[in-house]
C-alpha cells in the first residue's frame, strides 16, 4: 500500500469491489496509469471473505456467494488463479414430509422427484422443455456479454432464429408469471423457477415492468450455461486474484480512502478524496471509473440522487453448524443442502410475502433459499474445524425490502431473523437452532445483514446488490448499440459497476467494459 501518490493519472477507479479491480486490471495492462481509490480498509467490496464469528476459524462469502456471471473470457485474459467447482445438486425442495430433488447429473431419479411430488411426469417434461430453452438462450446470449451492446433487433434475432419466437416471447415479453403458470402445473415447481427472477429484486412475478424477467435472464445465462459455481476459498478468493492482477500490471491501490467529489472537466477529470488520516487530497484523470452505485456517482457529481432511490429486498444470514440439521424427508442431507435448498417458495408462498412487505409488513412465513459452501469446499474452515462434521450455511431470504428496516433498524431487523428462522423451522426435522455452533464467546455462529446494514457495510444503496434494477443485456436505442453500457453524460466518467448494463453479480463485466471503452478511445 503506498504513502503516496501522483498528481495525475490516466485512469482513477473510485471503489475497489471487484468489478474496479477488473477494470484496473484491464486498463493497466493496456499501459494506462491507473489509481483504485476504495474507501474501506481492505479491497473486494461485497466479494470478500470474513471470519465474523469470535475465535472460530471460518472464512465465510459474507456477502456475494457464488459465481456464475463471471466469463471465462476475464479469467483467461487476466490470468486469473481461481477455482470454481460445479455443484452436483441442483436444488432440494421440501414439502410436507416429501420434496423436490433436482440432480442434475441423474434424470431418472429427478423424474421420479417430480412424479413422487406432482402426482404425473407433465412437469418435469415441461421442466425440462423449459431450461433447454433457456440454456439455448444462454449459449447464443452469453458471449455477447463481453463485446460492445447489440442493438435489441439482432439480439431477438439471434434468439428467434435458434431457439423460436416462443422463447423471445417468454424471456423478453411477457411477465414471469404469466410464462411459469403456462408452463408449470405445480404450484412449488412454479415457484422453484420463479426465484431466479427475484434474487435481490423486489418485484411481484406479474410486475408489468419486467424487472423480474432482467433478473431471471441473469441467472440463467452466466457463461453460456446458467450454472451457479462455489469458488474455492471463497468469495476472497476471486477478488484477492482481482487484486493481485491489478497490482502486477502497475495499477496503485490505496485503501481507507474516501472520494468526497469528482469534476468531470472538459479536459480532464479531478477527483478529490480524504486519506486514512483525514487529510484532503487530490487527483486529476483521464478517465474516472465509477464502481460505486449510479446514484452514489451522481452524489459525487454534485447533483441528486435519484428519488426513490435503489431498494435491495435480501436478509443474508451466516451460519456455522456442527452437522447439517435433520429433514423431515428420507433424502440425503449432503444432496439436499449442497445445491439451493428452497425454503417456503412456492409460488403462491412467493406471491403473499411480496404483498405482505409491499404492504409494509414483514412476511408472515419469509421464503428463502440456502446452500451449503463446505459440502464442496472445505478449505474456507481452519485445521480446528476440517476434521469435524461443522458446515456453513449460507441464507438468502427474500422479500425483504429497506423499507422494512429504515425507522428500527435493529428492531426490525430482530423481527425479520426470529420470522425467517421459523419459517426454516418449518421444513426441518429439528430447529435449526439445536445445531448452531458456538462462538469463543459462548454466542450463536450466526451473523444476519438486512437491506440497510448492506448500504452501511459496503455502499450499496438502499443495499441494492446490483446498485439498482438490473438492465436488458442490449442497447435499448439505435445511439447506444456499438458502446459498452458503461457511458454516463460526462464523456470522461463511465461506470464500472454492477450498476453498468451488464451489471450485476459476480462477473467483472461492467469493469472490463469500462477499461474497454478507454483502451478504444
Amino acid at each position: 500500500m503506498p504513502d503516496s501518490t501522483r498528481s495525475r493519472y490516466d485512469v482513477v477507479v473510485v471503489g475497489g469491489g471487484h468489478n474496479g479491480l477488473t477494470a484496473a486490471a484491464y486498463a493497466a495492462r493496456g499501459g494506462r496509469s491507473v489509481l483504485v481509490l476504495e474507501r474501506a480498509d481492505h479491497v473486494g467490496g461485497a466479494a470478500v471473505s470474513a471470519r465474523p464469528f469470535a475465535g472460530v476459524d471460518a472464512r465465510l462469502s459474507r456477502y456475494s456467494y457464488l459465481v456464475s456471471l463471471l466469463p471465462r473470457r476475464v479469467v483467461e485474459e487476466l490470468g486469473l488463479p481461481i477455482t470454481l467447482k460445479r455443484r452436483r445438486w441442483s436444488s432440494y425442495t421440501p414439502v410436507g414430509e416429501g420434496g423436490l430433488l433436482v440432480d442434475s447429473q441423474d434424470a431418472a431419479a429427478t423424474r421420479t422427484a417430480f412424479r413422487r411430488l406432482t402426482g404425473s411426469d407433465a412437469d418435469f417434461e415441461a421442466w425440462g422443455r423449459f431450461y433447454a430453452m433457456t440454456a439455448e438462450v444462454a449459449r447464443r446470449l452469453a458471449p455477447t456479454l463481453t463485446e460492445p451492446l447489440l442493438p435489441r433487433s439482432e439480439v431477438r434475432d439471434r434468439v428467434v432464429d435458434g431457439v423460436g419466437e416462443d422463447a423471445w416471447r417468454a424471456l423478453f415479453e411477457e411477465p414471469l408469471g404469466d410464462v411459469l403458470r403456462r408452463t408449470f402445473a405445480d404450484d412449488v415447481v412454479r415457484g422453484v423457477a420463479a426465484t431466479d427472477g427475484l434474487i435481490g429484486t423486489f418485484a411481484d412475478v406479474d410486475e408489468p415492468s419486467l424487472r423480474q424477467n432482467r433478473c431471471f435472464l441473469y441467472h440463467v445465462i452466466g457463461n453460456g450455461t446458467g450454472d451457479w459455481d462455489v469458488p474455492v476459498g471463497g468469495m476472497g478468493a476471486v477478488s484477492g486474484a482481482l487484486h493481485d492482477a491489478a497490482v502486477a500490471a502497475g495499477a496503485t491501490i490505496v485503501t481507507s480512502a474516501t472520494v468526497t467529489a469528482v469534476d468531470p472537466g472538459s479536459s480532464g477529470a479531478e477527483v478529490a478524496w480524504t486519506d486514512a488520516d483525514g487529510r484532503a487530497r487530490g487527483v486529476a484523470a483521464g478517465h474516472v471509473l465509477a464502481g460505486c452505485a449510479p446514484a452514489e456517482l451522481e452524489r459525487l457529481l454534485g447533483g441528486e440522487p435519484p428519488a426513490p432511490g435503489p431498494e435491495g429486498a435480501q436478509l443474508k444470514v451466516n451460519m456455522l453448524l456442527t452437522r447439517l440439521p435433520r429433514l423431515r424427508d428420507d433424502v440425503d442431507p449432503v444432496a439436499a443442502f449442497s445445491g439451493t435448498l428452497h425454503v417456503n417458495e412456492s409460488l403462491t408462498q412467493l406471491e403473499d410475502a411480496h404483498a405482505q412487505a409491499a404492504a409494509g409488513r414483514i412476511p408472515d412465513l419469509p421464503p428463502s433459499e440456502i446452500y451449503c459452501h463446505t459440502l464442496t469446499d472445505r478449505t474456507i474452515l481452519g485445521p480446528a474445524l476440517a476434521g469435524t462434521d461443522a458446515q456453513t450455511i449460507t441464507l438468502f431470504g427474500l422479500h425483504m425490502p429497506a423499507r422494512l428496516f429504515r425507522t428500527d433498524p435493529d428492531g426490525a431487523r430482530d423481527r425479520a431473523l426470529r420470522a425467517t428462522l421459523a419459517s426454516l423451522d418449518s421444513v426441518l426435522a429439528e430447529p435449526i437452532e439445536d445445531v448452531l455452533a458456538l462462538d469463543a464467546d459462548g454466542a450463536p455462529c450466526l451473523e444476519v445483514r438486512t437491506p440497510v446494514d448492506l448500504e452501511g457495510d459496503v455502499g450499496l444503496p438502499g443495499g441494492h446488490i446490483f446498485h439498482r434494477d438490473l438492465s436488458w443485456p442490449f442497447a435499448e436505442s439505435d445511439a447506444d448499440a456499438g458502446r459498452w453500457g458503461v457511458e454516463t453524460e460526462h464523456p470522461r466518467v463511465l461506470l464500472a459497476g454492477a450498476g453498468a448494463r451488464r451489471g450485476g453479480g459476480v462477473s467483472g463485466i461492467p469493469g472490463r467494459a469500462a477499461a474497454m471503452a478507454v483502451l478504444s478511445a
